[in-house]
């Protein structure tokens, strides 16, 4: 098979449209479509759906999509070896990050890794938990930072630290201006909380249910936009639920209050997942290391 098919292949799955892809590669749709329907009469099967959107992965595309990367990053390694750069960190690293976390984060990221490995080149997927658990899970990207909920972690996690649960509402608000509130008192409470399967709302739901007077959350809103919940709750609408990471920084500024939820209280371990779908290139190693290093810093000063 052709690797430049097959790198094209990746690319295109990740952008989601023929479009954007062509755009990023400066190159002609036209000329990307003859090369994917190429690669699709090689495997014998489609590879893409259209869709009014763009495209989307068959079910062959998405059983191939980790198969390829792996020989795609084995073929970089292989490339490194023969120039001599096999000791240097090089290549491209792809790394998921919720939108509270990103802001925190990126910048130093990047700062950290442009002053150290210089060659490393930083792709940033921003999405939801769930979002990001699948795409670590299918290979699309070499690591997220997310959030688990309950005892338990998974292969390839690596726990950076936890943080306890905020019910977040106006400045001011009578509920919120308390240290703390009883998960109990949550009853009737108009909440903004994300759809299912968000593993908060999925714990929400489960923990008001086994209550003593088992009762259903008063859902107001479904949005999984950090900066919708946060509207909400600063101007009085909805309360929303929050992890520590989020919550002081908005605290601080004025923008919310803040009341820890406790009886019982909700812990949110925060962990760095690395995909099983491909073995990590020195590349992605090397920036595990600087991402644990840099919140393991944060989470010491008390930034988290």
């Amino acid at each position: 098979m052709d690797l430049a098919r097959l790198k094209l292949f990746i690319q295109v799955a990740d952008a989601g449209s023929l479009s954007k892809a062509a755009v990023v590669l400066d190159s002609a749709q036209s000329a990307i479509s003859r090369q994917i329907a190429a690669l699709e009469r090689e495997c014998g099967r489609r590879l893409f759906d259209r869709t009014g959107r763009g495209v989307a992965l068959t079910d062959f595309g998405k059983h191939m999509y980790p198969h390829v990367k792996s020989l795609i990053l084995e073929a970089e390694r292989l490339e490194n070896l023969m120039s001599g750069q096999d000791d240097m960190p090089i290549g491209e690293v792809r790394i998921g990050l919720m939108p509270s976390v990103a802001e925190m984060l990126v910048a130093t990221i990047f700062k950290r890794l442009r002053e150290r490995f210089p060659k490393i080149k930083l792709r940033v997927f921003e999405g939801s938990n769930g979002q990001l658990d699948e795409w670590v899970a299918t290979g699309r990207i070499d690591m997220a930072v997310l959030y688990r909920y309950g005892k338990g972690t998974r292969k390839n996690e690596d726990v950076l630290f936890v943080v306890d649960t905020y019910l977040v509402g106006a400045p001011g608000d009578r509920v919120t201006s308390k240290a703390t509130i009883n998960f109990a008192d949550l009853d009737g409470l108009p909440l903004v909380l994300p759809g299912i399967p968000n593993g908060v709302r999925v714990a929400l739901d489960q923990i008001a249910k086994r209550q003593k007077d088992g009762f259903m959350l008063s859902v107001l809103m479904e949005a999984d936009s950090l900066p919708i919940q946060r509207s909400m709750a600063s101007h009085g609408e909805a309360y929303a639920v929050h992890g520590g990471v989020v919550v002081w920084r908005d605290v601080q500024a004025g923008i919310v209050s803040a009341s820890r939820i406790v009886n019982p209280g909700i812990k949110r371990t925060m962990v760095l997942a690395t995909t099983s779908q491909h073995s990590l290139s020195l590349a992605a190693r090397e920036t595990a290391k600087v991402v644990r290093t840099l919140v393991q810093e944060y989470s010491a000063s008390g930034a988290f």
